[in-house]
């Protein structure tokens, strides 16, 4: 047999004597072998994740009108469903006339063009022990895949879609040979709700992103002082008052859950206790640890008030709640939330300073470790498992309690070896705006890693984390794609896949498709650049915000004070972190001054950039200084002129036979030009300074050298 695991698959599926049959078929006019020098591989294909054994085949498969799927074993109206959706898709993006009703006759193979053998339904509730594997085996006659459940099924359904080509008049897919199963099992996306609400719309559109890139965790941050998301029919209050008017009914909620699951994702719910917790008080006072009054507070970080832990009255109130909640997050897990509890409130109250020294205890965590166990028991009673922050990890902390590091891998590591189960989240914030490459190295388990296989076991995975502080439903999907792929194939593919280089030449492509399954990730930012310019093509704005980010959440935070009532309408928001730009610059000067085979072609491309940005950025200037929603950003046009001329001399000087490159000598102006647009402004930074440095210390060099 060619392919050992596909084979075990099959006959683990139908049978020896029908897998024998099925497989002749097949292998039948496609000879499947191992991917050899020249040959086609996973990530010149754009595959994202990249899968965990890849084979490249001979031919392709040629798409076809009126082609249809066929179920070789079982199906069920979810996995219909997902057929479904995956031939809209495959019609959409192939531009092929195709059926979107598959054939329902178990074993109808023969004209069949694409035939899902699925084993069994997996969970009726879909847990963390799901098996998510899938085969794929495309031949020039037949695509095949094999998975064990509905869920491994959907991720090889979207495997299939990442393999469509469109070249030579034809819709085609590769021949190819996949075995495929994630390296975690904990692969999440978490959504702060409290801060700024997003609608049922864009939480769906955002379930449609994860399941492309194969996430399997929606982390739904329901609650925190700023806002409480979640209807409650037994305590109305909490949304009544604590809400202004911005939550989801259960109903809503029951949606999501069901959409989720349609799509192979879990949904755990977080409601953030003992501390950001103002929301549920503003309500229902008895909860805090202070008289009150309690109001909603427009500013974002660590508030003093926490729930009150000495009250039994606080444990019947979160008995009551989470069973009610409980009814309406089927996963096995519920998030309590723990962080930032600075327990002041706590010491300060003479009451609850009297209990402390009752039960012992000296300090404010031993207190939230007190408070902890007894939600513990709560969640418990209630049939799921607890998660909480970094901070519920201290000595006594039931050892069922899976921790979610937001400090690091160090801290992770930390709570396996006291043998608890955890995912990392420090390297995965999003309003951290750091570069894909640094996400992309970022690991659960590093390579370098002291954790015993059986520690190294704990490490469930990973979640990243978009936080709502500076963003709302208009710039939101922007923060997340396509950056968020990158993430989940560190989640999903092998550990050794470190190809930076081949990371962003893939990730074009992944945006696309993102875009095209309904994300607003482009169109959304070319849409608050049309507003703020007043211009249907606003060409010149456009160039500019290519070439910019927003800066990270700390400086805009002690910049612009960002609040609940802060209009997010300027030039920032309407630019997106580590752009294109920055890695097509960096290639582009890295091909020039290292004189490779690209590098004519790379000159080529850095001149018709910095020209643009010459001609451009007099104009832009002009036009920002008269609009008050870009005057602050005037600058960074005047500095986009002033680089490019930069930029143009620096090519100059490396190549002082090209006439059209002659211009003034370097001089002094050229760090301190490069260093003043490192200077904050407007909220945003370029992004190209350091190639840009790169280029011109080269050229300064070749220069001395004439």
């Amino acid at each position: 047999m060619q392919n050992l695991a596909g084979w075990n698959v099959a006959k683990t599926l139908f049978g020896t004597a029908a897998a024998a049959v099925l497989w002749a078929t097949l292998l039948n006019g496609s000879s499947m072998q191992a991917q050899q020098t020249g040959s086609v591989n996973a990530a010149e294909l754009g595959l994202m994740p990249l899968p965990s054994h890849f084979e490249a085949g001979t031919g392709s498969f040629s798409l076809q009108p009126g082609m249809h799927v066929a179920y070789a074993h079982f199906h069920n109206a979810r996995l219909e469903a997902g057929t479904v959706r995956m031939m809209t898709r495959l019609q959409f993006e192939s531009g092929v006339p195709l059926p979107h009703i598959p054939s329902q006759v178990a074993g109808d193979l023969s004209s069949a063009a694409i035939v899902l053998n699925v084993a069994g339904p997996g969970g009726a509730v879909q847990s963390i022990d799901e098996d998510e594997s899938y085969s794929l085996i495309v031949t020039p006659k037949l695509i095949t895949l094999n998975a064990p459940t509905v869920v491994g099924a959907f991720h090889g359904m979207e495997t299939l879609l990442q393999l469509v080509q469109l070249k030579d008049n034809a819709a085609i897919i590769p021949a190819v040979s996949i075995e495929d199963t994630p390296r975690f099992r904990w692969r999440g996306l978490m959504i702060d709700v409290s801060r700024h609400f997003e609608p049922v719309n864009q939480i769906e559109r955002t379930l449609d992103g994860m399941a492309m890139v194969k996430l399997n965790v929606f982390h739904w941050h329901l609650s925190d002082d700023q806002g409480f998301r979640a209807e409650s029919k037994i305590y109305p209050k909490l949304t009544g008052v604590g809400s202004n008017g911005q939550f989801y009914t259960q109903d809503e909620m029951r949606g999501v859950v069901a959409y989720a699951r349609a799509r192979g994702i879990r949904v755990v719910p977080e409601f953030d206790i003992p501390g950001h917790s103002v929301s549920w008080m503003v309500g229902y006072p008895q909860l805090g640890s202070s008289k009150g009054p309690f109001q909603l507070p427009d500013v974002a970080g660590v508030h003093d008030e926490a729930m009150d832990p000495t009250r039994e009255s606080t444990y019947v109130f979160l008995n009551r709640f989470v069973g009610e909640m409980s009814k309406i997050f089927p996963d096995g897990y519920f998030h309590i939330g723990g962080d930032e509890v600075e327990g002041k409130i706590w010491t300060s109250n003479p009451r609850i300073a009297r209990f402390m020294k009752h039960k012992g205890f000296e300090t404010a965590p031993q207190l939230q470790t007190y408070f902890s166990q007894r939600v513990v028991g709560i969640v418990e009673k209630h049939r799921k498992k607890p998660i909480g922050w970094d901070e519920v990890l201290v000595p006594g902390l039931p050892k069922n309690v899976m921790v979610q590091s937001w400090r690091g891998v160090d801290s992770l590591a930390a709570g396996a070896r006291q043998g608890y189960t955890g995912i990392l989240s420090a390297p995965y914030y999003l309003d951290g705006m750091k570069t894909n490459e640094t996400h992309y190295l970022a690991d659960p388990i590093p390579a370098d890693t002291t954790l015993t296989p059986e520690q190294q076991k704990l490490i469930l995975g990973g979640e990243v984390c978009m936080w709502a502080e500076q963003l709302n439903e208009r710039t939101i999907d922007s923060r997340i794609w396509p950056r968020t792929a990158v993430m989940a194939e560190r989640f999903w593919s092998p550990q050794s896949d470190r190809d930076v280089v081949s990371m962003y030449r893939r990730l074009p492509k992944v945006s696309i498709e993102l875009e095209q399954a309904g994300l607003k990730h482009i169109t959304g930012p070319a849409m608050m650049r049309r507003s703020i310019s007043g211009q249907v093509n606003p060409t010149a704005l456009t160039a500019l915000a290519g070439v910019l980010e927003p800066v990270s959440f700390g400086e805009r935070s002690e910049t612009q004070h960002t609040d609940g009532h802060t209009p997010l309408d300027r030039l920032v928001d309407t630019v997106v972190p580590d752009p294109p730009s920055r890695f097509e610059i960096a290639q582009d000067v890295d091909a020039v001054l290292n004189k490779t085979s690209d590098s004519t072609e790379a000159e080529a491309r850095l001149t018709r950039r910095f020209m643009e940005w010459q001609e451009i950025a007099p104009m832009l200037a002009a036009q920002m200084q008269a609009n008050p929603r870009m005057s602050d950003a005037a600058i960074r046009a005047q500095q986009l002129g002033e680089l490019g001329s930069l930029g143009l001399n620096a090519l100059s000087t490396l190549n002082p036979n090209n006439p059209a490159l002659h211009g003034t000598a370097l001089g002094q102006a050229r760090s301190a030009a490069i260093d003043d647009a490192t200077k904050p402004a407007a909220l945003v930074r370029f992004t190209f300074l350091d190639s840009l440095r790169k280029l011109v210390n080269g050229g300064s060099a070749a220069g001395a050298a004439h």
